[in-house]
Order: structure tokens, then sequence, then C-alpha cells
């Protein structure tokens, strides 16, 4: 299961990479409008997410209890035309950033992330336990691995979406 997973992950990244490459500086901070974020804020509010995710996990693992939780819809997170808030513990920095800034801080949360998972020693608890996501609700601990890279994927149409606008 962390296999298929981290391979999703994997994937995942390699495509926002690839859409972020071609950006230098000035357009990756540059905003279509003064409510969205950039795609600097967007990788931000990524690595932010991902941060958030271990913590998640792990306090829940961490529980002695053990919810069998009911399995969620996770691709609704992918859902564009559905507006969600982030919570302020995932807002980007108003501040702009240099690319090669956030480009080694989505490397370093994504080892962090993957040597967590590593370093899980039951996972089979990832589908007995649960902790609430701010967007679905009780969401068990593997589909908070699955929500990462669904959520980065709906950010990477967010960034396709802000090339027609951008340029």
């Amino acid at each position: 299961m962390i296999s298929l997973l981290l391979e999703q992950l994997s994937t995942t990244r390699e495509q926002l990479l690839k859409e972020i490459a071609i950006y230098n500086d000035t357009q990756f901070n540059q905003k279509p409008d003064a409510d969205s974020w950039s795609i600097a804020q967007i990788c931000h509010h990524l690595v932010l997410v991902e941060a958030s995710t271990i913590k998640a996990i792990a306090w829940a693992l961490s529980s002695q209890e053990n919810t069998n939780p009911e399995r969620q819809n996770v691709q609704q997170i992918k859902d564009r035309t559905r507006k969600l808030t982030a919570p302020k513990i995932v807002e980007p920095a108003s501040t702009p950033f240099e690319k090669h800034e956030i480009l080694t801080l989505l490397a370093d949360t994504r080892k962090q992330f993957t040597a967590f998972l590593h370093g899980i020693e039951d996972p089979s608890l990832l589908a007995k336990k649960a902790v609430k996501h701010p967007a679905i609700g009780k969401l068990p601990l593997d589909q908070w691995i699955e929500q990462v890279y669904l959520h980065e994927q709906r950010h990477i149409e967010q960034i396709h979406e802000m090339k027609q606008i951008v340029g």
C-alpha cells in the first residue's frame, strides 16, 4: 500500500516540477489578480500541506484508539469547481519567493514525508485510524496520504489555468 502511494506522490511531484520549470522568479511570483495566489505561493502552500499532513498522521498514529473509519471520496479534493479556503496553518507567505528556494522546500518536505512513511512500523494502522481533514471531514490516515497527491493535482490544474491568464 505504501509503495503505491509513494509512486503516486512521485509521479504527481514530477508533473508539478515540469509545470513550473518554465517560469523565472518574476513569473513565478506574479499573481493573476490581487485575490489570487502566485505560482510560488501555490507551491509554498503545497509544502505547508505536506508538513501538516505528517503532523496529523503522526498525531493520529500515536493515539491508542482504532476507529475503523469510514472511507471518504478523496477524489473530491481535485474538483476545482468547489472553492476551498485554506486553513491559516497552510496559507502561504505573502512575500515573494526565489524559485530555487521553493524547489528546495518542495524537495525537503517530500524527503521528510517519504522518510516518515517508510518509518511507520505498522502500515495497517493507516486504514484503522483517522483524523479530521479540514475539507473532507474525518479521514482515514491512508486517505490523508492519498489526498496529498490529489491536492497537488488540484493545484497543478490551477497552475494550468493561470498560464492562460498570466501567459
